[in-house]
């Protein structure tokens, strides 16, 4: 039996709404644009999810951002290439 390949994915959890990281976005970046968004009144912060979809994320000094990683199976569709998005509201059906 050939062996699956995984790959880490990456959620992150905003005021409530779940958002999984696209493979290729920085993580050590994106908690530092976290962190100074939180010394502002309200910042938005950019990053591209799962399907290579774009969020901007309004993040202020009360919202409570949670991170958290798992191995899943490989999805060679994830590349973060937000001119190549993939899935869609349909997709839940």
């Amino acid at each position: 039996m050939a062996e699956q390949k995984t790959m880490l994915q990456t959620e992150i959890r905003a005021d409530g709404v779940t958002y999984l990281l696209a493979q290729d976005q920085d993580l050590d970046e994106l908690k530092r644009r976290i962190e100074e968004a939180i010394t502002t009144a309200g910042t938005f912060v950019d990053f591209v999810v799962v399907g290579n979809r774009q969020v901007s994320l309004l993040v202020t000094p009360r919202s409570q951002v949670s991170i958290a990683r798992a191995t899943v199976l490989f999805d060679a569709r994830d590349t973060g290439d937000v001119e190549f998005p993939y899935g869609g509201h349909y997709d839940l059906l």
